[in-house]
This record gives C-alpha cells, sequence and structure tokens, in this order.
C-alpha cells in the first residue's frame, strides 16, 4: 500500500544536533501523522519523558542501526526460522497493543501512542510483522516506514525467538524493495547478536537524510510462504 499523502507538519522541530546528553531535541508538539512522519525524516522518534508525561522527542547518540547487509543468523535462530508462521501488516493493532500491555522495564507506549500508530497503520505509513504458532500471535514488531528508511519502534515476543524471527523477516522484505536503512533507536545486547550496530548521531541524521529522499516501494504483504522459505533457506 503506497503511503497516504498528508498535509504539511506545522511545527517547527530544534536542531537535532542540540539534543541534550539523553537524547531529547525538545518536548511537545502533537502526534499527528504529519507530524510524526515529519520527525522521523529529520532522525527522531516520540516518546513520553515519563508514564502519562509529556510527549519529548528523542535523537539517541549513539544510534543503533541493522545493517541490511549485516544481519547476524545463528544456527539456533535458523532452526527457529522453521518453528514459526510470518506475516507483514496483517494484525497491526494486535502486535502495538501486545507491545503496550506487556510489563517491562520502561514500557513507554500508552493509549494515544497506540491510536497514534494505529491511524500511520492506517494511512500506509505504519507497519508489522507477526510471527505466528500455528494461529496463536507469539510475537512481533512494529515500526514506520518513511521511503527507504524503516524505523522499528517496539517489539516482543511470546514464544523464545519469535520476536527475532520477526525482525529477521523484516530486514529480508527491506532487502526486496531496496530499502536503506533500519533504524531500531538504541543498540542493546539483545539486537547486538543480530548484527545491530551502534553509530553516531551526525551519521545516522546524515543517512536518513539519504534515505528518506530515495524512492523505494511498499514492503510486501503477500507471497511470505516464499519469503520465509527464501529466509530459511539463505541462513
Amino acid at each position: 500500500m503506497k503511503p497516504a499523502t498528508l498535509p504539511p507538519n506545522e511545527w517547527q522541530f530544534p536542531a537535532v544536533n542540540d539534543a541534550d546528553e539523553h537524547g531529547v531535541v525538545g518536548v511537545g508538539a502533537d502526534l499527528s501523522p504529519q507530524t510524526l512522519i515529519a520527525a522521523y525524516a529529520h532522525g527522531m522518534f516520540p516518546m513520553p519523558i515519563e508514564e502519562h508525561g509529556p510527549i519529548a522527542w528523542w535523537s539517541p547518540d549513539p544510534r543503533g542501526v541493522l545493517p541490511l547487509d549485516g544481519l547476524v543468523v545463528t544456527r539456533s535462530m535458523r532452526r527457529s526460522l522453521r518453528r514459526f508462521r510470518v506475516t507483514i501488516d496483517t494484525s497491526f493493532s494486535d502486535v502495538i497493543r501486545t507491545c503496550a500491555s506487556l510489563e517491562r522495564e520502561g514500557n513507554w507506549i500508552d493509549d494515544q501512542m497506540v491510536e497514534a500508530y494505529i491511524e500511520l497503520h492506517r494511512l500506509g505509513w505504519a507497519h508489522s510483522v507477526e510471527t505466528w504458532l500455528d494461529d496463536e500471535l507469539v510475537g512481533g514488531l512494529y515500526g514506520v516506514k518513511v521511503a527507504a528508511m524503516f524505523a522499528g519502534e517496539s517489539m516482543f515476543h511470546i514464544e523464545t525467538d519469535a520476536s527475532k524471527v520477526a525482525l529477521i523477516a523484516l530486514v529480508h522484505a527491506l532487502r526486496s524493495v531496496d530499502a536503506q536503512l533500519l533504524d531500531v533507536q538504541w543498540p542493546t545486547d539483545h539486537l547486538a547478536t543480530l548484527g545491530v550496530t551502534p553509530i553516531a548521531r551526525t551519521e545516522y541524521l546524515h543517512r536518513v537524510g539519504r534515505a528518506v529522499q530515495q524512492d523505494c516501494p511498499p514492503i510486501a504483504t503477500k507471497h511470505l510462504d516464499s519469503l520465509f522459505d527464501q529466509i530459511s533457506e539463505s541462513t
């Protein structure tokens, strides 16, 4: 689905390189689709400073990215790939609501965030990847695609490796449309096992500037069975 055309963003963002030591660029504005997409295109993402607090706009330094040609898949992950069925954009609402409901430190996805991203999904800007065992949703992720950049927002797993399988499927889906940048916000030990690396904010902003100007078709939402077979065979 080609993303809907959005009206102009009404807000003027502060300079991203003026972020504080925590990565906060500014506080305020709104979560309208045009505000969100403009923020991602400028290298920022929204997250409340504290639970039920005001929306802050973040650009951490360093930034976590997963090079699309640098995916690391271990032998145990190859076995996990064959356990799950993978889909794209079939259960966006369930994925984001599950991410919001899980008890974990720093859970920041409140009701206004859920509704904002469901609207972005309806307009063709936000996407989910789901992993299933039989007919049960056991893992997934969601994020925002702006041209050739995909900004990962959150992921969850109920079964071991289910979120990692979703991320691996996302990488292969992005490769298939020649996307250039997969942002995961903060680098973590969990994501490092898949090849996520930290880069300086200045380098990240340079890459974002190039990626959002590049033509890139929508990621495929069909033929996921064949994609999944390719993933298993190529890893």
